[in-house]
């Protein structure tokens, strides 16, 4: 098993930030954008097509990106061990979780209400929502399967690339003249047929089963009416999803989620830098939403 550990530099920071703004102004981030595809939603399709673009652009620039300042792949695990990785983490997300709770309070009063449902037990289970626990549990034990049928960590984005290039080498682009496809495993996926490759497998995956929730609940309901601005925003918002998503060696799932779990450096840095980045999208899309605009103006906490 290998870990989801990276370099924490300029390339992940700027990826992170333009990632945060694009989840806003895309809908979701990478598996968010899958998950609403297969539940029907007709604007992530432009979403996706975009992202896809997007990280296919990254790949012909990512020599250069990947060569500016940055700290070599740093594992706390290594560095300290297995148990002080752990406890470290958990007193970070514990402190998150405070101070998240606090600020929450302060502004609204009280914490937001989970969201309830008129289902009950496998019922429940079945037609949604799930409570925040057993999404968490799910999440682990599904992340631990990944680990163990693909001998790494649960990632998202490269295949949106790989998708990406098979396009256009379909249409004549000579992709494998650059530098990201002529890595060894790049190389590899490139040439060998999609559904030989890991990551795009569990990412049909989660269209599917999305697809198949929706069906069970009976919200399975495509709108094709999109107003322009709102496609405008998933054009923009795509594009620096999948731009952002390579340049950060991965999107929340990849370089957030799997990376910290990995107990990378580089996965901190990604929090840091994708949530400023969310802060500037909430601040923009009011411009490309028109029922999020109001008299004044957004401001934070």
């Amino acid at each position: 098993v290998v870990g989801l550990v990276a370099p924490a530099g300029v390339s992940v920071i700027f990826g992170a930030f333009i990632f945060g703004i694009g989840m806003q102004l895309g809908g979701g981030c990478a598996s968010g954008t899958l998950f609403t595809v297969g539940g029907g939603n007709a604007r992530m399709l432009v979403t996706l097509a975009f992202f896809i673009c997007g990280s296919l652009i990254a790949t012909h620039h990512v020599d250069w990106w990947f060569a500016l300042p940055s700290l070599p792949p740093i594992s706390i695990v290594q560095s300290f061990g297995v148990g002080p990785a752990l406890g470290l983490s958990l007193c970070l997300f514990a402190l998150i979780a405070l101070l998240t709770q606090t600020l929450e309070k302060r502004r609204y009063g009280s914490l937001e209400a989970p969201v309830a449902s008129q289902h009950q037990g496998w019922r429940r289970l079945m037609r949604g929502p799930w409570p925040l626990v057993w999404g968490a549990v799910a999440l682990a034990l599904l992340n631990f399967a990944t680990l163990a049928l693909a001998g790494r960590p649960w990632g998202i984005t490269s295949a949106f690339a790989l998708w990406g290039a098979k396009v256009a080498s379909g249409l004549g682009v000579d992709v494998g003249s650059w530098v990201f496809w002529q890595g060894a495993a790049n190389a590899k996926a490139l040439a060998a047929p999609v559904w030989q490759d890991i990551t795009s497998v569990m990412d049909i995956g989660i269209v599917l089963g999305a697809l198949l929730a929706a069906g069970l609940a009976g919200r399975f309901a495509p709108n094709l009416r999109i107003p322009t601005r709102s496609l405008v925003a998933a054009v923009i918002g795509g594009l620096l999803l999948g731009y952002g998503s390579r340049l950060a060696y991965g999107c929340n799932i990849g370089a957030y989620f799997s990376g910290i779990a990995s107990g990378s450096l580089h996965g901190w840095l990604w929090l840091v830098a994708a949530f400023i980045g969310n802060g500037v999208g909430v601040r923009l899309r009011p411009w490309f939403f028109a029922e999020e605009r109001t008299s004044q103006g957004l401001t934070g906490c």
